[in-house]
């Protein structure tokens, strides 16, 4: 497209998102409802920010919560070759904030970025004036990206990922994205096909370093209290793992199809807007239900007799891994694309995913060749070869491949963090 259509279509897009700012604010506050985080800090979405602080921190946007998991290994390895790291870290989902503040030392800064008009963005980079900029992943903003290059914040995109699905998405509005692409001072892509449709969309200069997930340590006390949950259940537990709107339905109607006695069910849903209507869920499906949020460290006398567990908490989906012999892999029995199975193989957990996993297309291929993962074709399939491998006898060998499997592919953290800092360091020589 020529210049001249391309600066049309921005004014286009941006005309677009104010119209839209009204609904766009109107959907927070309804949010805001059940996630109150939603309704905090409002002026930060349109770029308006409080006192001034001092410039030069490294900046990282992980907008939702597994986004700010994978960046939690990126940040340890950042503060590893550098100590003294200033860190800005922004998001824009209230899962993602909350998950974020963990990371945050003292002089760190956390704030929403905001929505991509060309002032909000403009006053984002004013106000921070950070000395480079990381995206966790697909986050691509054309007002965002046009305004850094203007101020001259170099910007990374890291454990960069684009499925062909979403490229051909992205090749419809190629007047936006791949001038968005092209101001992409670096790509730190997770596969070379990654990588590749991400040149072909315009990005100057890309690495394949890997999946920084594989990095992603599970923290040890809620491995082992989910192992000694499972210990003291005495019965086969099935993880129903970040499951996705129209998911819990066909499966509580297949799991009810399986010969008693059956494993323990332990679903756990994606969003935590959705722990009430999954609950009911599994209420109407005449299912004895009991939920996270009901006990502290030790489940109710009366948890070995229900027939589910609803993982109605954040931050522990580790435990419930470990607490599992298998899982189901939420985001993948509708297309939706699936769910970080990664997570899974470094607790130690066999899965059985579905069709859809276009969004993690090679770890999926690599865990199904390494004998960490089964495929099924639909539902009712997966929810009768996860019941079977519960109680299989070589599942402790399901398990030793699975934690092999993810120890052989980490160290996409540290190459990344090397990358980023080195293109830190080259900014700041520049503007001595």
């Amino acid at each position: 497209m020529t210049p001249l259509g391309q600066r049309l279509a921005r004014a286009m897009y941006a005309l677009l998102l104010r119209l839209a700012l009204p609904l766009y604010l109107a959907r927070l506050w309804r949010r805001g409802a059940r996630e109150p985080e939603y309704r905090r800090a409002w002026g930060e979405r349109l770029g308006w920010y409080g006192a001034r602080v001092a410039p030069g921190a490294l900046w990282v946007h992980a907008v939702s919560l597994g986004e700010t998991r994978a960046a939690a290994a990126l940040v340890d390895a950042l503060r590893e070759r550098e100590p003294g790291l200033r860190l800005l870290l922004t998001h824009g989902t209230a899962t993602g904030r909350q998950a974020g503040r963990a990371l945050l030392r003292d002089g760190d800064l956390q704030a929403w970025l905001p929505y991509d008009t060309p002032g909000a963005a403009r006053r984002f980079l004013r106000h921070y004036r950070p000395r480079v900029g990381v995206l966790m992943e697909t986050e691509l903003w054309p007002a965002l990206m046009r305004e850094a290059e203007r101020v001259g914040v170099p910007m990374v995109l890291a454990n960069a990922r684009l499925s062909e699905r979403s490229a051909r998405r992205g090749r419809r509005l190629a007047a936006l994205l791949h001038p968005a692409a092209r101001r992409l001072t670096l790509v730190l892509a997770q596969t070379a096909d990654d990588g590749q449709r991400l040149l072909d969309a315009g990005a100057p200069q890309v690495r394949v370093d890997g999946n920084i997930k594989y990095d992603m340590a599970p923290a040890p006390q809620l491995l082992a209290r989910g192992r000694l949950w499972r210990e003291q259940l005495g019965r086969a537990v099935v993880l129903a793992a970040s499951t996705r709107e129209g998911e819990e339905g066909p499966m509580l109607r297949a799991w009810l199809t399986l010969p008693l006695p059956r494993p323990l069910l332990l679903l756990v849903p994606r969003h935590p807007q959705r722990f009430d209507e999954v609950a009911a869920l599994v209420a109407g499906a005449g299912l004895a239900l009991l939920r996270r949020s009901t006990w502290t460290d030790v489940p109710a006398a009366a948890a070995a007799q229900a027939d589910v567990w609803l993982g109605d908490s954040m931050g522990e989906m580790p435990l419930y891994y470990a607490c599992a012999d298998v899982a189901l892999l939420g985001g993948s029995y509708a297309p939706l694309g699936g769910q970080n199975l990664i997570e899974a193989a470094a607790c130690g957990c066999p899965v059985v995913m579905g069709p859809h996993t276009f969004n993690f297309a090679h770890a999926a291929s690599m865990a199904l060749a390494a004998q960490a993962a089964i495929r099924a074709d639909d539902i009712d399939e997966g929810v009768r070869v996860a019941a079977s491998l519960a109680r299989d006898p070589d599942r402790a060998a399901w398990s030793e491949r699975s934690l092999a499997y993810a120890a052989e592919h980490r160290g996409a953290a540290q190459r990344m963090a090397e990358q980023v800092l080195a293109l830190g360091r080259a900014m700041r020589v520049d503007n001595d």
